[in-house]
């Protein structure tokens, strides 16, 4: 379809952008020592190749307390060439480029700071984050903080940017003088609203006096803290009225702060969840809103548009995932869109141990410096892959697209393989676009698909193809069961996540890992109220609003997971607390060091282990046991071909059992090396 309002073009401040549609900041540490880099550069010049409008780059550090050695930075002259020489790159592409000069406050934490001694902060209160206190500043050196942002903010227009970001959101420092939260002053910057906002629009005047009338402001403000005690939308509002009399020329609105216990990124925020934060701040303001957090798909972005919820899009993870998103939408190929999933492993999880960014649906993403001296095959192929799960189908695309002639073995009725085991819980639907995806491409490119084709040794031998990937997958780990009787019946987790079983109203999960702990979810959420059954309820007024919290909150289905060390250790860094603060809410029992001692006819007894030391025997009703032990490398036929076909490939799961972003990242190096 056609995306009108999208590709309109829109100007902020002399700033004229081709369309509505906008990268914002996103850490992904391309830049050590602060730097522009080889890696940072050729990334993000390729995203301004995809049509996006506007890209903001960052968070950019301008002092010796706001952020890590491993941000960019425009703390000096030095940094202005080099980042001289990636504007013009992004400028030659055909899109428009700022910086977000951040100031992460009591969130820096001081093994970060170049700076000597704690973070600075309004006020010295612990943070949850930085897991330290930081140091209440003085006003001198609050006044060096605004010189510096203002110094920094003129190092950007040297430097060659567009316009210039003021980070505050996130309950990063501006914010953190917002809040009553984490502002405990008694002076001119805390207690009173006018005293609170004090700091923040004097940042923001400075700013504007350095860098002069004519040049754009943005500012990145949260919509809703959604931390108690924090700041909510209408103080958002409110704030976003001084931003703009203080001289801001759009503002980008985001959810809330990174310690809130309100998803922010995941698939548990819907689509386009928080943009009613943005549409609240348009309708009291003069300037241009930006709404961002989970806008992954064009129609999404449009409707956002036409009902004139805000004026301007962000889009950084799905730019992540597909660089061309925006061209593809422009030229009306939405199907062919390589969709974020929301999952949150390659690009957040990374950075929390200091690593740089990737992306679970691309392989290619922070990579572009090294795969684009790639040269053409030096003969075209007749390829087979057996297995049509992430590693198989992936590498079947980038093979087809490098001109390989590609065929696809698979032995079940649809393509995805663990993907369709992967969309089951609450939260993972996105992964199912990944499915879709693959479907669509792998037609598109001429790949010729056969399901419900079993391989053999003699089979694939017998087909004449020039080299065999063999990604076969997993087999599920089944485990002896200490059974008195065989009254209960015992699952395996894929089946159940598969909708292939339907286990009963009292299971007991064995295995405690990300596949233990969402079987268990999926299975409490099929007890409970979803969210089709509560807007009928809610709109129509059927029941009140406490029946329906209950039915919100309660299952008629009752859930143990029991777990040999400790539950929910299989998931990557800050990408699992929303999954396990759903089992704890739905009521789920959860047993750490712990293990099966006895299945009985209606009931099993399990031995826990607390922290103490003590043990103690525990009985729970069950009529249904699920294993979530683990699995298995399937590697039966690549064992049998290995030695009569030297250009067999394993990969995937069957090679080493992992991740899908371990499948897909081996796919595309395998992909380009054929």
């Amino acid at each position: 379809m056609k995306y009108e309002r999208l590709f309109a073009p829109i100007t902020i401040n002399g700033m004229e952008l081709k369309n509505r549609l906008v990268m914002p900041a996103l850490h992904h540490l391309y830049t050590p020592e602060g730097h522009a880099t080889e890696r940072f550069n050729k990334y993000y010049w390729r995203r301004a190749e995809g049509g996006v409008g506007l890209i903001i780059v960052g968070g950019c550090r301008f002092d010796d307390y706001g952020g890590g050695p491993y941000m960019m930075s425009l703390r000096t002259d030095e940094f202005i060439p080099g980042y001289k020489e990636f504007t013009d790159g992004v400028h030659q592409r055909g899109a428009k480029v700022a910086v977000q000069l951040y100031h992460g406050g009591r969130y820096s934490g001081s093994k970060y700071n170049p700076g000597e001694g704690p973070p600075l902060a309004p006020s010295a209160v612990y943070s949850h984050f930085s897991r330290e206190t930081p140091q209440e500043m003085t006003k001198a050196q609050i006044d060096e903080v605004i010189k510096n942002w203002a110094d920094g903010a003129v190092r950007a227009q040297k430097a060659g940017f567009d316009a210039v970001e003021i980070l505050g959101s996130a309950g990063y420092l501006i914010s953190q003088f917002l809040s009553l939260s984490t502002n405990q002053r008694t002076d001119e910057y805390g207690g009173s609203w006018e005293n609170r906002t004090r700091f923040p629009l004097q940042v923001i005047r400075a700013v504007r006096a350095a860098v002069g009338p004519g040049y754009p402001l943005i500012l990145r403000v949260a919509g809703n803290d959604f931390v108690p005690g924090a700041n909510t939308n209408e103080n958002a509002v409110e704030f976003a009225k001084l931003a703009e009399e203080a001289g801001i020329d759009c503002l980008n609105v985001t959810g809330g702060w990174h310690e809130t216990r309100v998803p922010q990124l995941p698939g548990d925020l819907p689509r386009g969840g928080f943009v009613y934060l943005a549409s609240a701040i348009k309708k009291a303001v003069n300037i241009p809103v930006m709404a961002c957090n989970r806008i992954n798909r064009p129609d999404v972005a449009e409707r956002i548009l036409a009902m004139d919820q805000a004026d301007l899009i962000g889009i950084s993870r799905p730019l992540v995932a597909d660089p061309d998103w925006v061209n593809k939408a422009y030229e009306e190929r939405e199907d062919e869109i390589r969709g974020c999933v929301a999952c949150n492993q390659g690009c957040l999880a990374k950075t929390f141990f200091g690593k740089p960014v990737e992306c679970l649906v691309n392989g290619e993403a922070g990579r572009e410096y090294l795969l684009e001296d790639v040269k053409a095959p030096e003969k075209l192929k007749n390829i087979l892959v057996v297995g049509g799960g992430p590693g198989g189908c992936e590498f079947a695309l980038r093979a087809a697209e490098r001109g390989h002639t590609v065929t696809i073995w698979e032995k079940d009725a649809a393509l995805g393989g663990q993907l369709n085991v992967v969309y089951a819980p609450p939260g993972k639907r996105e992964f199912e676009n990944l499915v879709k995806y693959y479907d669509t491409m792998l037609k598109k490119r001429g790949v010729k698909v056969e399901l419900n084709r079993e391989a053999t040794p003699e089979s694939v031998q017998a087909g004449g193809f020039d080299e065999v990937v063999v990604a076969t997958g997993v087999t599920p780990i089944t485990i002896p069961l200490p059974q008195t009787s065989k009254a209960i019946p015992v699952y395996n987790a894929m089946d159940v996540l598969e909708g292939k079983v339907f286990p009963g109203k009292d299971i007991v999960v064995v295995g405690g890992g990300s596949v233990g702990c969402e079987t268990a979810q999926y299975l409490v959420h099929e007890g409970a109220a979803g969210p089709d059954l509560v807007y009928f309820l809610m709109h129509q007024k059927a029941e009140t609003p406490e029946k329906i919290e209950r039915l919100i909150n309660e299952s008629d289905r009752n859930v143990t997971i029991v777990e040999l060390a400790k539950i929910g250790a299989g998931f990557e860094p800050g990408t699992g607390w929303p999954v396990m603060d759903d089992l704890k809410r739905m009521g789920v029992k959860l047993f750490s060091t712990s293990k099966l001692l006895e299945v009985g006819e209606d009931s099993v007894q399990i031995e826990v282990t607390d922290k103490e030391g003590n043990v103690k025997t525990v009985t729970v009703p069950c009529d249904g046991i699920v294993l979530a032990v683990g699995s298995r490398s399937n590697t039966a036929l690549y064992d049998a071909i290995k030695e009569k076909m030297p250009t067999a490939h394993l990969l995937g799961d069957a090679a080493q059992v992992g991740k899908v972003i371990d499948a897909i990242r081996q796919a595309s190096d395998l992909a380009v090396s054929v």
